[in-house]
């Protein structure tokens, strides 16, 4: 998520570090420990929800069970899995990542008024804009077009949330590989820069072929 990009580099300055190189590297250690646990128990979820999905619905012998929707995929588990805690546990996840990222979002809203558009609001305030600005369109759109709309705009706002990590990358990596930004003990290593650099432009090419791809369909690919 390119949110959390804003969102981790921000949280380093929380800490109550010194001004030597030491007491910088040590707060960089442990901001880099709280993003791998953090990460990691994401990756855990988000890859139990595909696992079990994928173990529920693919059929190698042709006969496929499609879920076209999240609602679906719910009421379809108990039955396809033979327990019903399998849809609760399915529901309990799907919460947490959606309480997740919202929590991560507006702490990285937060962040980006303040510290670059220099806009500083009352924390209700701020919270009821940012609130409002994601809840009140995917109201109207379930109001609209029902569960299917909702399906779209789900998978529609992941394309969107793709194409905006380059923009959130490459500065990233001009920042980080500036000497005069970072210092000679931090600045990334030649090596480290080509490497990332390699990365940040193949995720640019395939998330610029998504939305080609996504264009020639005429909608949204689920």
């Amino acid at each position: 998520m390119p949110h959390n990009l804003y969102l981790h580099s921000s949280l380093v300055q929380t800490r109550d570090y010194g001004e030597s190189d030491d007491d910088k590297a040590e707060a960089i250690f442990y901001s880099s420990l709280d993003t791998i646990i953090a990460l990691s128990l994401a990756l855990f979820v988000n890859a139990a929800i595909l696992i079990v999905s994928a173990a529920a619905f693919f059929d190698p012998s042709a006969v496929t069970q499609f879920a076209p929707s999240v609602s679906e995929a719910y009421d379809l588990l108990a039955p396809v899995l033979g327990n019903k805690a399998a849809s609760i546990l399915f529901g309990v996840a799907l919460l947490a990542s959606g309480q997740n990222s919202t929590l991560t979002g507006t702490l990285a809203g937060q962040i980006v008024m303040e510290g670059f558009v220099q806009v500083r609001l009352k924390p209700w305030l701020r919270r009821l804009l940012t609130r409002l600005t994601v809840v009140v369109p995917a109201v109207l759109t379930v109001a609209l077009t029902g569960e299917t709309g909702a399906d779209f705009l789900l998978v529609l706002s992941q394309v969107i949330l793709s194409l905006q990590l380059s923009f959130a990358v490459f500065p990233l990596i001009i920042f980080t590989g500036d000497i005069s930004i970072m210092g000679p003990a931090f600045v990334n290593s030649p090596f480290t820069s080509a490497c990332a650099w390699i990365s940040a432009v193949l995720i640019a090419i395939l998330n610029i072929w998504l939305l080609v791809m996504t264009a020639a369909q005429g909608g949204v690919p689920s």
